[in-house]
């Protein structure tokens, strides 16, 4: 199964069919030795910088996963810290706080709760993806035995809520008061929520599926359809002034204004980028090429230097990084902070959205109106066999285009521009596609999807 729940970013299957505790034990192991073999200099003879800070979400095989992916790394005679039940945004916080040589959470994110898996981070949290390590690890995994001969490392346990609560703390500035629905979505957001913002001036939280026992109200992934209809529900029920939701380990956060329609995660990152801008004139910010083109434009309008990205948690970071961007967002509901050592926080991004909403004297609906100026398809798919023959066609069709392959196509009109992205593990292309006019968007997504198309039916 070592090939089966080694995915891009992170190791991810069902339990206990594709994941169990045998298999948690090698990746313990392994990812311990690999984390320690990255330390240079006086770091490889600190005692601090070689240990492993672990931890683990809410689903029910979560303890007994962790539990052997601790044995696992104590195995391998590295010292280990449990910090217990977290969200991700966490963990990230504690490798940096405890300073290790990295950090381990056990999590599927927002998949479905028979799923589990685990996420690795490096010195800093830097993301442990199949280029930056995860293949080396399954490689050390698939050698290992459980009866290799073991040194126990050192084993300590550490509660970070109240600095982890400082930290996010810092991002959160209400200007007046705001009546928030927040749906922890039966997840991590469920211990956060009441230890951070429920109580706190100028913020009235009605909270839903805070009960993180393992059991879910609804599906985990915020971006599904009908995820948030229990959110939308509350919003309006309650005269609310907006409503969140976050996924299973909250990375990710979904808004919804005050009249319950979704707020793309784009026109967040054009929002939040020019916030943060004000005080950070001339900074980078980092946004994935889905984005609408409203994203450039006001960061541009705001003295700011626009980054487009490819899709990817570890494209994303490692680019603010390198640029010492102040900020970064993606379609998908992560949204990344210099300040928050590059990482991404469900939590954080709350803050900072009810913050900036609360500068505003008037609703959500009228502060966004004048970011909504390009009209969307949204990201759709198309089931294609050979996927590299339907681009090969979109680039011949609109050669008079501006084109560029940073991530699959992105061909570039003045008045409309569309990408066309492989997916890594299904025969799928997904499309995105903007135009100024909701007439223009419809023409030319249609010309277009009969373009992608096209090869099936020959």
């Amino acid at each position: 199964m070592i090939d089966k729940v080694f995915k891009a970013y992170d190791i991810r299957g069902t339990y206990p069919e594709e994941l169990n505790e045998d298999l948690a034990w090698k990746i313990g192991y392994a990812g311990a030795r690999f984390l320690r073999k990255n330390l240079t200099g006086p770091d490889k003879t600190d005692a601090r910088k070689n240990m492993v800070v672990v931890a683990r979400d809410m689903r029910p095989s979560s303890p007994s996963l962790c539990q052997a992916l601790i044995d696992g790394i104590r195995s391998s005679g590295t010292g280990c810290i449990d910090i217990g039940m977290i969200d991700t945004p966490e963990m990230y916080f504690a490798i940096n706080d405890l300073a290790g040589c990295g950090g381990i959470q056990t999590t599927a994110s927002h998949n479905p709760p028979h799923y589990n898996g685990f996420k690795i981070s490096g010195l800093k949290a830097k993301p442990i993806s199949e280029d930056t390590g995860l293949q080396e690890i399954k490689s050390i995994c698939a050698t290992l035995q459980k009866s290799t001969p073991v040194q126990v490392g050192v084993l300590e346990h550490q509660d970070l809520t109240q600095p982890y609560r400082a930290h996010v703390l810092k991002f959160l500035k209400m200007s007046r008061p705001l009546k928030v629905v927040a749906d922890a979505s039966n997840g991590m957001a469920g211990k956060f929520l009441p230890a951070i913002f429920i109580g706190q001036p100028n913020l009235n939280i009605i909270p839903l599926n805070l009960d993180i026992s393992g059991t879910f109200k609804h599906g985990l992934n915020p971006l599904e359809d009908g995820n948030l209809s229990q959110l939308q529900e509350a919003v309006l029920s309650n005269g609310a002034d907006l409503g969140v939701c976050f996924d299973g380990d909250a990375d990710r956060s979904i808004f919804v204004d005050e009249q319950a329609r979704v707020v793309r995660s784009d026109i967040v990152t054009a929002l939040l980028a020019r916030d943060f801008l004000k005080t950070n004139p001339g900074a980078a910010v980092v946004y994935d090429l889905r984005s609408s083109r409203v994203v450039k434009e006001e960061i541009q309008n705001a003295g700011g230097i626009p980054l487009r990205e490819r899709v990817g948690h570890s494209f994303m970071k490692k680019t603010l990084a390198d640029s010492h961007g102040v900020f970064g967002g993606e379609l998908s509901g992560h949204f990344y902070f210099r300040d928050n050592f590059n990482c991404d926080s469900g939590a954080i991004a709350f803050a900072r959205m009810v913050s900036v909403l609360s500068q505003y004297d008037m609703p959500m609906s009228q502060m966004l109106k004048p970011l909504l100026r390009w009209h969307s398809s949204g990201e759709i798919n198309f089931e294609v066999a050979d996927k590299d023959a339907v681009i090969a066609q979109i680039a011949q069709k609109y050669k008079d285009a501006s084109i560029d392959y940073l991530d699959g196509i992105t061909v570039e009109y003045d008045i409309w521009w569309f990408n066309v992205r492989k997916s890594n593990t299904e025969p799928l292309l997904r499309l995105n596609l903007e135009a100024n006019t909701e007439e223009t968007m419809k023409k030319k997504l249609d010309e277009v999807e009969q373009l992608i198309c096209a090869p099936a039916q020959h």
